[in-house]
Order: C-alpha cells, then sequence, then structure tokens
C-alpha cells in the first residue's frame, strides 16, 4: 500500500536536483529514502521517470508513491515518572533529559508514552492514536521538565484549545552562550523549516509561523561565557526558544543542532527546561499551575560558573 503525492514545483527550487527538493517538500523523509524511491520508478515527473540528478524546473508536476509507514505496536513499560501532579483528568510528569515523547522511527520504544500507557493503564485520551495516547504537547528529546499528559478525551479537547490559543502559560529555563546585555526582551519573528538543512528550523522563512518569545536574564556570571535566562512562550513553534536564541547569536549551551558545535561542558543536548506549566482545570475550572524542580545538571553548571 502505499500514498499518491501530487507536487507542482515553485519559482523558488528551480534548479535544485530532484532527490533533494522532494527531502525539502516531504520534511519527515530523508534524501536517500526518496533516491530509493526513484530507482524503484515510484517518483515521476511530468508522467516521465527521471534520476535523482535531475534538475526541477518551475511548473514541473511531480508523483510520488510514499509507502504507507508499517505501524508500529506500541506497548506500556515499566519504566519510572517523576509525577508532579495527577488527578483523574491530566498528568503532569518531569520528563527527564533524553527520553523522547512518543515512538517515533529510531524510537520504537522507552519512550514518554511507554510509560505512561504502563502507569495509565487504559485511562489516557484516545483523540492523537494509538502512537501518542494522551499527548497534548511535546518538549525535545533532550529538553527536561513539565509535560501535561491527558487522561480522556474530554480533558484533552479542552487542554488543546488552550495550547492552540495560547493561554498555557509556560515558562522555561535555560543557560545561553555569552552575555545578553539587555535585561529582558521579545523576539518576534516567524519559524519555519529551513530551506536547505530540513532537520532544522529558521527564522524569517517564507511561510513560517508567527513566533513569540519573551526573555528575561536571571543571571549574569563574571566569567562572561553564559547567562541563566527564563523564556515565557507565547506561542509554541518547533525549537522555538532554540531557534530564537540562535537567531541573536545567543544559542542554548550543548545545543547540537544550532549551537557552535563545541560543547565544552559535556551536556547532552540543549540546557533547556520546562520550568512551569499553568492551564485552567478542564474540569472545575480553577487555575492549576505545576513547577518542577531544575535538573541535577544545572546546579553542576551553577557552581561551575558562579
Amino acid at each position: 500500500m502505499s500514498n499518491l503525492f501530487v507536487y507542482t514545483v515553485e519559482n523558488e527550487f528551480e534548479g535544485i536536483r530532484l532527490d533533494k527538493y522532494l527531502s525539502l517538500a516531504y520534511p519527515d523523509k530523508s534524501r536517500n529514502f526518496f533516491q530509493k524511491l526513484l530507482k524503484n520508478n515510484d517518483v515521476s515527473v511530468n508522467d516521465k521517470a527521471e534520476k535523482a540528478s535531475y534538475k526541477v524546473i518551475s511548473g514541473d508536476e511531480i508523483r510520488v508513491n510514499v509507502p504507507k509507514d508499517e505501524e508500529i505496536e506500541i506497548i506500556p513499560q515499566d519504566i519510572p515518572l517523576d509525577i508532579l501532579y495527577e488527578d483523574e483528568d491530566v498528568l503532569v510528569v518531569n520528563k527527564p533529559k533524553g527520553m523522547v515523547v512518543h515512538p517515533a522511527p529510531g524510537h520504537p520504544d522507552k519512550t514518554l508514552v511507554n510509560a505512561v500507557m504502563y502507569h495509565c493503564k487504559d485511562d489516557l485520551s484516545a483523540i492523537n492514536g494509538k502512537i501518542r495516547p494522551g499527548i497534548v504537547h511535546r518538549i525535545d528529546m533532550d529538553t527536561t521538565g513539565a509535560l501535561i499528559v491527558c487522561k480522556n478525551d474530554f480533558s484533552h479537547n479542552i487542554i488543546a484549545k488552550q495550547i492552540k490559543d495560547h493561554s498555557v502559560n509556560r515558562i522555561y529555563y535555560g543557560f545561553v552562550a555569552g552575555n545578553i546585555k539587555d535585561d529582558e526582551g521579545t523576539i518576534e519573528t516567524t519559524i519555519g523549516r529551513h530551506p536547505v538543512d530540513r532537520k532544522k528550523m529558521a527564522v524569517n522563512i517564507k511561510g513560517g509561523r508567527d513566533a513569540i518569545t519573551h526573555f528575561k536574564v536571571l543571571e549574569r556570571f563574571s566569567s562572561g561565557v553564559s547567562t541563566f535566562a527564563q523564556f515565557k512562550l507565547e506561542t509554541g513553534r518547533t525549537h522555538q526558544i532554540r531557534v530564537h536564541m540562535a537567531s541573536i547569536n545567543h544559542p542554548l549551551l550543548g545545543d547540537p543542532v544550532y549551537g557552535s558545535g563545541k560543547n565544552p561542558y559535556h551536556l547532552q543536548g540543549q540546557a533547556l527546561h520546562a520550568g512551569v506549566i499553568g492551564f485552567i482545570h478542564p474540569r472545575s475550572g480553577e487555575y492549576v499551575e505545576v513547577r518542577a524542580p531544575y535538573p541535577d545538571y544545572f546546579e553542576t553548571l551553577f557552581k561551575r560558573f558562579r
């Protein structure tokens, strides 16, 4: 079984290789993936087979048969959870560094979903399907901190609407490179998929979505190598804080994608923590605010820089 996708090449993409164009048009798949499809004649340009090296022309009609992904069997796993808040409708967990939120290619198990399935049994919302039961929002694998899980469809719908309306209070904390001169400020751009590197996001990309991050300096260190800051999200775009801070030349320490590539403090990914999440409870209508304590490695960095 396969899905048929049809693309018409726009002016801005004229002249790039066919395999590269497809990896941009379908960013969840790699360039190598499309090279295999081309060899199998699952791709046509204007109803003709072309090689991966073909340079696309504005107006080309590209038809792609993409095989359907095999359905992943999700199993409950007895993985310890740091539970910050729980009732019959919602669960707030403190996600550790290195844990993926839900199964995906390369991460079939040992995810947060596997853990909450074991903890909650059948009490999870089904709105996002079998792979993401209970999941109403996500944080990156190497970002730690508070994350809401919904135990039923009733709570999921209400929390999802709050997230869509940007009314959920989300505050992050992190260490960035260098000394931020302003005590506080707002970064307002659009964020979209990077035009060349499909694994990255970038600011002010054509067709990007509005993104607003408010930052506040909490501590400057005498060495000048880093600043500890608070970030309040007004929107929730992919990699938003990481992209925004890199855009003002203060990437998060340890960030393997948007940083300098140097990692003198031996960090596992970006030094970012979802410290506060606040929402209107779906059943009581009261405001609930949950705080996740700093991870241990934050204390190590404080000692090093102070």
